[in-house]
């Protein structure tokens, strides 16, 4: 269990930091540097240049203290090997879902630190050196005294459903777009006229301007996570159909509007189905690990 709970609270922890520190949005424009550019421009470019370069160091250095962090942590919990494993795990992770640009290896990641801590959980059984913090760890829970394997990884899952959990479901969707950009038909450029369109129907001046969506979904997707792992935890299944049948409600009038030429109703289905499955697979590990340990 201590292993799994170290790799989870790494990978979840770098991928708050990546949230949270560093230069985010804040980089120079295409064609913003000295030359063939205004003063006041190239002043602009070179000053974002260096409040991102400053980003980039905050970020890595929060990453090194995180790495220190588990290290130190897991000597504390007399399992330092687990520690250097979940390091490598971070920065495995790292590597698959890089801060800019797309996920290098899809979904399959996910399925690989899922079947590494499922394997973990199922070989590994409960450990009688718990080190210097098990010592003096005590806990008390509805379900009894928690031993600290159990919070290390509880607090492990609930980290990797913010942040993490929304990389995997950025990249099932971008792999769903690839996969509806290679089946659409080619249209050659002489063949383009021959081909009926959708009727445009003229805007009328009375109706509504646009309303600009709200960009929730980063934080409302790790809420609807981290409820859904709760009320299966807590065997309250009449509550969880119900989040999840008013979430259908709330999406329904959006995705009925974009019925006609949209595809956002299939990115509705994927993003949540995927978003589901690892909640509920994450309470199935909780679950399955306090029933191997006798929490």
């Amino acid at each position: 269990m201590i292993v799994t709970a170290l790799v989870l609270i790494a990978i979840g922890g770098i991928d708050l930091i990546r949230q949270f520190v560093g230069p985010g949005a804040a980089v120079a424009p295409a064609g913003s540097g000295v030359t063939g550019a205004l003063p006041a421009d190239a002043a602009a470019g070179i000053a974002s240049r260096i409040r991102a370069a400053r980003g980039r160091r905050a970020r890595w250095i929060a990453l090194a203290a995180a790495g220190a962090f588990v290290l130190l942590l897991s000597i504390a919990a007399g399992a330092w090997p687990a520690g250097i494993l979940a390091v490598a795990c971070a920065g495995a992770w790292l590597w698959c879902f890089p801060t800019r640009g797309a996920a290098r290896a899809g979904i399959w990641p996910v399925v690989g630190l899922a079947v590494l801590c499922a394997a973990f959980v199922a070989l590994l059984g409960p450990r009688t050196d718990v080190g210097l913090l098990g010592v003096l760890w005590s806990l008390p829970s509805p379900w009894g005294p928690l031993s600290l394997d159990a919070a290390l990884l509880v607090i492990g899952v609930i980290l990797f459903l913010f942040e993490s959990s929304n990389l995997v479901v950025r990249a099932a969707l971008a792999q769903a777009k690839t996969v509806d950009a290679s089946a659409a038909p080619s249209i050659t450029p002489g063949a383009a006229a021959s081909v009926p369109g959708p009727t445009v129907r003229p805007t009328s001046s009375a109706e509504p301007p646009a309303i600009a969506p709200l960009k929730g979904g980063r934080l409302i997707g790790p809420l609807e996570r981290v409820v859904m792992f709760g009320l299966v935890l807590s065997a309250s299944y009449t509550l969880l159909a119900a989040v999840l049948a008013a979430k259908g409600i709330v999406r329904f009038p959006e995705i009925s509007r974009d019925r006609d030429a949209g595809n956002r109703a299939e990115y509705f289905l994927v993003g949540s189905l995927v978003s589901w499955v690892i909640a509920l697979a994450a309470a199935f590990l909780v679950w399955w690990a306090f029933a191997a340990t006798g929490v």
